[in-house]
């Protein structure tokens, strides 16, 4: 297999580009390609003016062939001739050559800008807090990484160089036309105050109806991925019809946005060529009377006319730069919303450990609430775990247990009280080394479009033996299931696993957190989606697994968590009961009315099942 070499490209910290000014920020945005832009404005511009002159030349053209005037150097008519041809020659290579190299100066820096751009803003995203990707959708984020990069990408390839084409041709268009008589250089821009005007206020417009449509486009794409991924649930319960009323209802939405964009850029166009070309032909009866009145040669008239189109054209392109400038400044503002999150610090820490912890946890009146203002989700938890103990975390839905273990790898900070880890404080050691630390096996396991082999090994960072490989699958009562595949460990999953039943997409889950081998153990209700067998093969192998290494094990079945070392009954946030099975088995309380109704119903089960056979 032959390895593609990825050219580099000059890293550059989005973050320096944050602005008040959109217009400022965007400048600094293309640092290191300032050279580059300033040699494509005037490479455009070059261009432009070689087009402008062609003009001219046709002019003299005319001139020579009908009215007989010929310059003093060329003599005969087919000597003037020849050298009209090789002017026309010259200067259709001269601007052929600049518009070359102005569109691959243009090109190499806008790609290069917007891809450093969408590698810092992928970086970036990896680097925000976990409460960041859990309130911001999907869709949102995909939308803004890629149309909006996108449109930045069309503002400095297009807009961001037609600056120079306008500036040459207006100053010596202008220039020009005021050389042949003042008056007339002075009447041919009374238009652009009003042109300026009118550009800005359709600016404003249009920065805020291209605001709305990227924010329904947005929520369009949200629709969509959420409905791809969970096509399956929109199936199992055969709500297509909903989907496609809600997804239709967004659609509308945005072609109505898109309608009210268009309809600004439409209302802009007519109305500034209605202008300009009063403007012209207000210059054209002003130029007719200098001549009648002689203050204007009537040879000098055709190359007016000529110039005066080639000075409207800036003019045209100056209110429309003005107002497409609006789409890239709207986009701007949405990536540097990114940009402006806090990442976090993954290394930065008090207390900078060099070896594996030993795994001692101790909760301390320990409070959390995800925002200020709302109320705890946990409230006043305090329990010692040992290192090499298992805990177990048993209660209703909503009651806190997920959040409680989320505070171990600091996905979130608690508000209150503090944790003890191996007697220091959790918030003193480094993000990045507690999560080398804990391996997490989720409720709803996320396995990547890739081989299982992968998705084994994927919290490693090393090359794995494939013995290591193999008894972790082992250990997982999953080994056997991979080797009945056709590619065994080289098959590959599909999109989240999907090709995969849930309790085998957990028990890779559960086998890529072995591999790792962490001190720290979360297995967040992680055998919800298997049989009783297998999960009695998984517990049985776990419970050897969990020899020397600090467990925490949420669990709705009290068969999950009889043999934990410390169980800890949750509700509304508190931890109400707290003791062994043994322990809390004596008490009166919500673990012995969950023990009887879980045994009743198994019992039942069985009964059932019997009568069958």
């Amino acid at each position: 297999m032959t390895s593609t070499t990825i050219p580099t490209v000059s890293p550059f910290d989005f973050r320096k580009a944050l602005s008040s000014n959109k217009l400022r920020g965007i400048l600094k945005m293309m640092s290191d390609y300032r050279l580059a832009y300033l040699a494509a404005n005037l490479a455009t511009g070059l261009s432009a003016l070689a087009k402008m002159i062609t003009s001219l030349v046709l002019l003299r053209l005319f001139a020579a062939t009908i009215l007989g005037e010929r310059p003093p150097f060329a003599g005969t008519l087919e000597r003037t001739l020849l050298w009209l041809a090789l002017g026309f020659v010259f200067l259709a290579v001269f601007e052929g050559g600049f518009s070359f190299l102005a569109g691959r100066l243009a090109a190499y820096t806008a790609e290069s800008i917007t891809r450093r751009l969408r590698d810092f803003l992928f970086d970036h995203i990896q680097r925000l807090s976990f409460a960041y990707h859990s309130k911001t959708p999907t869709g949102d984020l995909i939308e803004r990484v890629t149309s909006d990069v996108d449109t930045l990408r069309r503002f400095f390839s297009e807009q961001a160089i037609g600056i120079g084409r306008i500036v040459f041709l207006f100053v010596i268009n202008f220039g020009a036309i005021a050389y042949l008589n003042w008056k007339l250089g002075l009447a041919s821009i009374i238009v652009i105050p009003f042109i300026l005007a009118v550009s800005v206020w359709f600016f404003r417009r249009v920065t805020k109806a291209y605001e709305q449509y990227q924010e329904q486009e947005a929520k369009l794409s949200t629709t969509l991925q959420e409905n791809l991924t969970g096509v399956r649930v929109v199936k199992a319960f055969a709500r297509q019809a909903y989907e496609i009323d809600k997804f239709e209802k967004d659609n509308w939405e945005k072609y109505l946005r898109g309608k009210h964009l268009l309809l600004m850029h439409s209302l802009f166009w007519p109305l500034s060529d209605i202008v300009l070309g009063l403007q012209m032909l207000g210059g054209f009866v002003f130029a007719s009377l200098l001549v009648i009145n002689g203050e204007l040669n009537v040879s000098d008239y055709p190359v007016y006319v000529a110039l005066v189109v080639w000075l409207i054209w800036p003019i045209r392109n100056l209110g429309r730069l003005i107002v497409q400038t609006s789409t890239g400044l709207v986009s701007y503002g949405r990536l540097m919303e990114i940009v402006r999150q806090e990442r976090e610090a993954l290394t930065e820490g008090r207390f900078q450990p060099n070896g594996p912890v030993r795994g001692e946890i101790i909760f301390e009146n320990v409070c959390f609430q995800y925002d200020d203002g709302q109320s705890e989700v946990l409230q006043d938890i305090s329990f010692v775990c040992k290192p090499g103990q298992a805990v177990a975390l048993l209660g209703s839905t909503g009651s806190g247990k997920t959040s409680l273990v989320n505070l171990l790898p600091r996905f979130h900070e608690y508000t209150g009280g503090r944790i003890l880890l191996d007697g220091v404080e959790l918030k003193d050691y480094p993000r990045a080394y507690l999560r080398r630390q804990i391996g997490i096996v989720e409720q709803e396991p996320f396995l990547f479009s890739r081989s299982i082999r992968e998705n084994i090994t994927y919290g490693v960072g090393r090359d794995v033996p494939q013995a290591e490989i193999e008894a972790a699958a082992r250990a997982a009562a999953i080994h056997d299931v991979i080797l009945s595949f056709p590619a065994g460990y080289d098959t590959l999953v599909g999109e989240k696993g999907v090709t995969l039943s849930g309790g085998q997409k957990q028990r890779v889950a559960i086998a890529r957190a072995l591999l790792k081998d962490p001190r720290i153990l979360i297995l967040d209700d992680s055998t919800s989606s298997v049989d009783t067998e297998t999960e009695a093969e998984i517990r049985a192998a776990l419970n050897r697994l969990m020899q020397n290494r600090t467990t925490f094990i949420i669990a709705h079945r009290i068969q999950s968590v009889m043999n934990a070392d410390l169980i800890l009954v949750m509700d509304k946030g508190r931890v109400v009961q707290m003791g062994t099975h043994e322990q809390l088995l004596q008490q009166d309380g919500m673990y012995r009315q969950i023990y009887d109704i879980q045994t009743k119903i198994e019992a039942e089960l069985e009964e059932e099942i019997a009568s069958v056979f």
